[in-house]
């Protein structure tokens, strides 16, 4: 029974979310790397990093040093590559950002389109007939498409191009694996073209205690506040066209019902459809880090449609 879970795990990330959110490790486990793990002072465990900022008032790593950047940095450099996720023309999303983002954006012709983290760009492909120019911005050394021009980015998180630069900056997924994501959006802001777009899409639970290794995760990945990330769209100076929460938490068990060709749900625009439905009911908690194992059952992530005033 175990080797099962374990390969169904390896077969898709969506149920390493449902193994770690909804089904926790168990509490002595969690004891056991605090005494091992945590400073003492006075004889009181000091406050975790996650416990300081599991209430989603404020994000982990905004505020970092330069010396914090570059050690974040270092560590999540490959770590997306290394889970082995990803291949190259296997995309799960398209479903998804059709709904979600391209449908959105009213702009036809793209002279040049800025793909954040976009790995080997496969989330191009449905306007790429529309695109003159791609760059893409990823750390890994893992991700080549001979199609676009790759750039690096630095842990400071500026970004090398000139001020108005792209008329569309795509982001999906991405913001939850960098610390400082004010900076970040800022400075994607700074590039796009007044009258540009941006697509968003970030999870926002905490995926897991960070404090501790979590199985299938990247070393320092964390979800965004789902109440924050309005605030630092607005604070970077663009405007929310749209936004809508999704994937719904009970997503990776109905994956499982579906034919083995089509376990990459958010490729079928029904089931993205459906999802989009459930997820926008008014019941579910929009809390970073909830309690209660019924609490649990909620979207796990928002989608933005972003635009730079002309």
């Amino acid at each position: 029974m175990q080797r099962r879970e374990f390969n169904r795990a390896r077969d898709s990330a969506a149920y390493l979310q449902l193994a770690e959110v909804i089904f926790p490790p168990l509490p002595d486990r969690h004891l056991d790397s605090l005494a091992a793990g945590s400073e003492i002072e006075g004889g009181l465990a000091m406050q975790t990093t996650f416990e300081k900022y599991s209430d989603g008032r404020t994000l982990y790593g905004d505020d970092f040093s330069p010396d914090q950047l570059e050690a974040w940095y270092r560590d999540e450099q490959e770590g997306y590559y290394n889970l082995g996720h990803l291949e190259s023309g296997k995309y799960g999303y398209h479903a998804l950002n059709w709904r979600h983002g391209f449908r959105h954006v009213s702009q036809s012709q793209f002279n040049h389109v800025l793909g954040m983290g976009s790995a080997f760009g496969d989330e191009l492909q449905p306007i790429l007939n529309r695109v003159k120019k791609v760059t893409l911005v990823d750390p890994s050394d893992g991700f080549a498409n001979s199609q676009f021009e790759y750039v690096k980015p630095k842990a400071s998180g500026l970004l090398p191009f000139p001020d108005s630069t792209f008329d569309l900056v795509t982001c999906f997924n991405v913001l939850h694996h960098i610390p400082n994501v004010s900076t970040v959006v800022r400075e994607m802001a700074r590039c796009m073209k007044p009258g540009g777009w941006m697509l968003l899409r970030e999870p926002t639970i905490p995926l897991g205690n960070w404090d501790y290794p979590r199985f299938g995760r990247t070393p320092r990945e964390r979800g965004i506040p789902l109440l924050l990330m309005p605030q630092i769209a607005l604070a970077a100076g663009l405007r929310i066209v749209n936004q809508r929460r999704y994937f719904f938490s009970l997503v990776p068990r109905l994956q499982q019902l579906l034919p083995k060709n089509h376990n990459q749900v958010y490729n079928l625009r029904w089931f993205t459809a459906l999802d989009d439905y459930f997820c926008e009911l008014p019941i579910w908690t929009r809390q970073y880090d909830v309690a209660g194992f019924f609490k649990r059952f909620r979207p796990w992530a928002v989608s933005m449609v972003l635009r730079k005033p002309a």
